[in-house]
């Protein structure tokens, strides 16, 4: 017998013997399967599968019988039936071990992860996420899996700028990564939550996010707070900036990497150290030593923002094209520059997108995102003095000053290699 032949038993044996200690080690009551008998259920599945998919079939009926049986016996002492539902799974997964072994330990692990975080997900399920939330995330999957398959991918309207799945895609990163970001906010609770709100925000809307920042500025006992979730709305820029011209065109990530990485890895420096200062100062100020930050706004789901920006990319787009067609090259940092007034990543969207029809080369889609971020600096460097004051203007102009050089200097770099 060779390797080859046995290793697919040997990997379901592990997994049943994985899930099974896992059963044990969290139980002190009676269950209906143990260590030893999840290793035999995996070890069955292999030895089914080996036969034919009806064996597999066969098998399951039969696991499945026993373990009712078993549940019956035992659930007095235990009523869950996490076990029951494991020990199923650990013999299906040992019946995918025969053909794909590396795909079964994956799950196996997934599922072990989900066992072992028993506490942790009932507690974020009753006391960290509220009925508003779960019903935003239910509607964040319809956006996604429902209403995305749906969408015709092909080039529609004038210059074939409106392709619905991509504008829609677009639409599904903005609003996940929106929910994600709400949800942190309430898992790292209180302490952190200015901090993680300001990146959080910035995903959304790192303008209003800035002005929002500038606002609480004026009525904080630090600026140092306020003025670092602001600085982290700007850094949330550059790493969905990253997300979103992964998916627009891989050409052009690959040359816009290195200057975003040199301006966020400045960034996240200068955050650190003035989210440190007011992390200290609001120590010492708060009632116990306690923080004070307040709790997310709004909803987690936010899917007009979205839809406002996928407009907004579409219309920059339709005018990137017309411009390139019109005026060749300049037309185009132009556009980007105006769609930069409004979102970076409109302009920044829309010049990748020409870049990847092959209407503008990808030199030319560089400078053109490095236009419409300048010109949305400009736009939030104005919103931090009006909403929070000269002081706070200053201060956020102070910290975006080496992230800009940074991102300038690897970008002509890039451009002249």
């Amino acid at each position: 017998m060779t390797w080859q032949q046995i290793q697919p038993f040997l990997v379901a044996l592990a997994i049943g013997l994985m899930l099974g200690l896992e059963r044990e080690r969290s139980h002190n009551r009676r269950l209906p399967a143990g260590s030893r008998s999840f290793a035999l259920l995996s070890l069955v599945g292999a030895i089914a599968a080996s036969f034919d998919q009806w064996a597999v079939v066969a098998g399951l009926a039969a696991v499945g019988a026993v373990l009712a049986l078993a549940y019956a016996r035992t659930s007095e002492d235990d009523p869950g039936t996490t076990t029951t539902i494991a020990g199923l799974a650990a013999y299906m997964l040992g019946a995918l071990a025969f053909s794909r072994p590396a795909l079964a330990v994956a799950l196996a692990v997934v599922v072990a992860v989900l066992l072992v975080s028993k506490t942790r997900i009932h507690r974020f399920a009753r006391e960290i996420i509220s009925e508003v939330e779960l019903e935003d995330a239910i509607k964040f999957l319809v956006v996604a899996f429902v209403i995305l398959p749906l969408l015709p991918d092909q080039a529609l309207g004038p210059y074939g700028v409106l392709n619905p799945a991509k504008v829609w895609l677009l639409v599904v990163l903005l609003t996940g990564i929106g929910w994600v970001g709400y949800i942190g906010v309430r898992a790292l609770g209180p302490e952190r939550g200015l901090l993680v709100t300001g990146m959080a925000g910035g995903f959304v809307s790192a303008s209003a996010t800035t002005a929002s920042m500038g606002r609480l500025s004026r009525s904080s006992a630090s600026l140092r707070a306020p003025l670092a979730s602001a600085l982290a709305a700007s850094l949330a820029t550059f790493v969905q900036l990253l997300l979103v011209i992964g998916v627009v065109d891989t050409d052009v990530l690959r040359r816009l990497w290195p200057p975003v990485a040199a301006g966020a890895a400045v960034l996240v420096i200068i955050v650190a150290l003035v989210y440190r200062g007011g992390v200290r100062v609001q120590h010492d100020d708060a009632p116990g030593g306690e923080h004070s930050e307040a709790p997310p706004a709004g909803r987690p789901f936010a899917l007009k923002p979205a839809l406002v920006l996928a407009a907004v990319l579409t219309l920059a787009l339709l005018i990137g094209r017309w411009g390139a067609d019109v005026f060749g090259a300049k037309g185009t940092v132009l556009a980007a520059t105006a769609a930069g007034l409004a979102d970076a990543h409109a302009g920044a969207v829309a010049a990748a997108s020409l870049a990847a029809n092959g209407d503008i080369t990808v030199d030319t889609a560089l400078v053109a995102i490095g236009a419409a971020l300048g010109s949305n600096l400009l736009v939030k460097t104005v919103l931090a003095f009006a909403a929070g004051g000269q002081r706070f203007g200053l201060s956020f102009l102070a910290g975006m000053v080496l992230p800009t050089v940074a991102f300038g200097a690897t970008l002509a770099t890039v451009l002249a290699m």
